[in-house]
């Protein structure tokens, strides 16, 4: 309840100070998002949102929330790149672990817990590019906090990271006799 208060309050618009939710990138990935959603009523209960919205100056779309959805579902398991929140339920934690490495993506995740215990167990087996506990999950520091994902989600390099440069070079080992 309180997620879906928060989000009706979101201000839709342009990218302004006061603004809660911007335009997506194009008109392409208006329509694809739409689509999403579109297909994602037939898997899960959609609770808010879900309309585009007609504004000038780019392309919007209500913040979508869907509830009871399953880990093996579309929704679950594509990266929809728009305002959309899939509500997975999970029994415990090690079953929300489970859920949460049964994607093919592995970008970015987070955990909030006051346990030792948990923490240490997500920092070894959350498979992500970026963990982030105890705090928002965006907002890697560029030059500082090395930042990319695994499997399916970023190029499995850091970006902002030493190594990150050599995925622009042609490395050459040279054997010279003197």
């Amino acid at each position: 309840d309180r997620v879906l208060d928060l989000t009706s309050k979101l201000a839709i618009g342009p990218g302004t100070e006061n603004c809660g939710v911007g335009p997506v990138i194009s008109a392409a990935q208006h329509s694809s998002i739409l689509g999403e959603i579109d297909s994602g009523t037939g898997e899960a209960a959609l609770v808010a949102g879900g309309n585009a919205v007609d504004l000038d100056g780019g392309y919007y779309i209500e913040p979508t929330i869907f509830a009871d959805v399953s880990p093996n579902s579309r929704l679950a398991q594509h990266e929809i790149f728009g305002p959309v929140l899939s509500v997975i339920k999970a029994a415990d934690f090690e079953d929300a672990l489970a859920i949460a490495n049964g994607t093919e993506f592995g970008l970015t995740g987070g955990l909030h817990s006051q346990s030792e215990e948990r923490i240490e167990r997500a920092i070894s087996d959350f498979y992500v590019g970026n963990l982030y506990v105890n705090r928002k999950i965006t907002g890697a520091l560029v030059g500082i906090q090395p930042f990319g994902g695994f499997n399916m989600s970023g190029s499995n390099a850091k970006a902002g990271g030493p190594d990150y440069l050599r995925l622009f070079m042609e490395m050459k080992s040279v054997a010279r006799r003197l």
